[in-house]
């Protein structure tokens, strides 16, 4: 049997030709229980062997959350729950297509890595009467001011390059870049009357044809707006998406044993070992599993350098080039008289080196002394256990009162009689 293709709500199913598999709704939680979403799920597995689910950026939380429950109640590895940065009228498409794709001789692994490639060859936008609530398309403060005027209409293109265009009232023009190959356009109609899309914009790209589709649920959502007639061109052969499958390499994954395309396998989400780090790296736990460190890890093993360090090829050694020996000078003829060593005077040791005087500090320089605990280098104090108070202008010199070392003398905090004025610091 084909591989299934799953969507998240059923406006998202788009209709085919009898020959063409119909899609597999998983509903959202608060539409369906668990239990029958599980009876559901291995069902499809039982009959379909594997499973692929497309859902867009807009599908709710709690029902992204289902999906993985699903996968990881039933302890299943057939699941690829595939995330798509697309609007939902061309999740639609692009699912359609893989339900094409699906009666081919592609493999499960194909088939599911195949989603990001068609991905690129969909023109997905919307024609919209306010960018107000717009936020996955970058919009500037002009067209933001454009939305409070009455009638404003802008063209969006999200896919594949983004792009966002004020439409003038009695233009004609497309405006939007449009695809350079046969496409065949999806249009679904909300909250805005406008026949831009069928007169302008399908003649400027050349479509094959344009159908009529009904708004996803998910639209508003993804849009920022109810005011909206959402656009999709696609290619519908599938023969031509056939043969573009076709021509990519593929791989197969060391972790699950899947042929996949690209660099990481829809499944299991393990990397591509590349040819470098073959010998290890089957029955390594993928990044999806084992976690970004271990992901970083498997990296620096399979380098020999840590991750994100720059590995540099050392230049291959220049070969030295080759002299021939030089002949060795005739030894000198020895004195007759040979002459005794004339003894040197002894040379007096200089005087130690002295280190420069350390500049004063900022409080010095000021005619301030520091309260600090002795023992500290460069800082007036007393002895140990005491505070240096003495202010400005009192001098240090050995007899003077108060100076360290001068214990008997007046003045002297310890010094019998004198009454004491700093305690001591234990």
């Amino acid at each position: 049997m084909p591989t299934a293709i799953a969507v998240t709500s059923p406006d998202l199913a788009l209709p085919a030709d009898p020959q063409t598999p119909a899609a597999v709704v998983l509903q959202a939680p608060h539409l369906q229980p668990l239990d029958d979403a599980l009876t559901e799920t291995a069902a499809v597995l039982e009959h379909h062997g594997h499973l692929v689910v497309l859902y867009s950026s807009a599908c709710p939380p709690e029902h992204i959350r289902r999906l993985h429950t699903l996968r990881s109640v039933l302890e299943s590895d057939r699941i690829a729950i595939l995330p798509l940065s697309l609007p939902p009228l061309g999740v639609a498409v692009l699912a359609r297509q893989l339900r094409q794709l699906s009666l081919g001789d592609f493999s499960p692994g194909v088939l599911a890595c195949a989603a990001r490639l068609l991905a690129h060859y969909v023109h997905a936008g919307a024609l919209l009467g306010s960018v107000s609530g717009l936020d996955r398309v970058e919009v500037d403060l002009r067209a933001h001011m454009k939305s409070w005027l009455p009638g404003a209409h802008f063209a969006v293109l999200a896919n594949p390059a983004p792009q966002l265009l004020h439409l003038d009232r009695h233009g004609t023009g497309a405006g939007l870049p449009g695809p350079g190959f046969a496409t065949q356009l999806a249009v679904a109609h909300g909250q805005l009357s406008a026949e831009w899309v069928t007169r302008s914009l399908a003649p400027a790209w050349q479509v094959q044809g344009a159908y009529e589709a009904r708004l996803p649920a998910e639209s508003a959502r993804w849009w920022g707006t109810q005011k909206l007639i959402e656009f999709a061109a696609a290619i519908p052969d599938p023969s031509v998406l056939h043969q573009l499958v076709s021509s990519v390499r593929r791989e197969e994954c060391r972790w699950c044993g899947l042929e996949l395309l690209g660099d990481r396998c829809a499944f299991c989400a393990a990397p591509v070992a590349r040819d470098g780090s073959a010998g290890g790296g089957a029955g390594r736990a993928p990044a999806a599993i084992a976690g970004p460190e271990a992901a970083g890890c498997a990296a620096a093993d399979a380098s020999g350098t840590a991750p994100g360090a720059e590995t540099r090829t050392p230049p291959p050694p220049a070969q030295a080039p080759t002299f021939a020996p030089a002949a060795a000078p005739p030894p000198a003829p020895a004195p007759a008289h040979p002459t005794p060593p004339v003894a040197q005077p002894p040379v007096a040791p200089g005087p130690p080196a002295v280190d420069p005087t350390p500049p004063p500090s900022p409080l010095r320089r000021r005619g301030l002394s520091p309260v600090a605990p002795s023992g500290v280098p460069g800082v007036r104090g007393g002895a140990p256990g005491q505070l240096d108070v003495r202010g400005p202008g009192v001098p240090n010199e050995p007899n003077s009162p108060g100076a360290p070392g001068c214990w008997d003398l007046p003045g002297h905090p310890d010094f019998p009689g004198t009454a004491r004025t700093v305690a001591r610091v234990r």
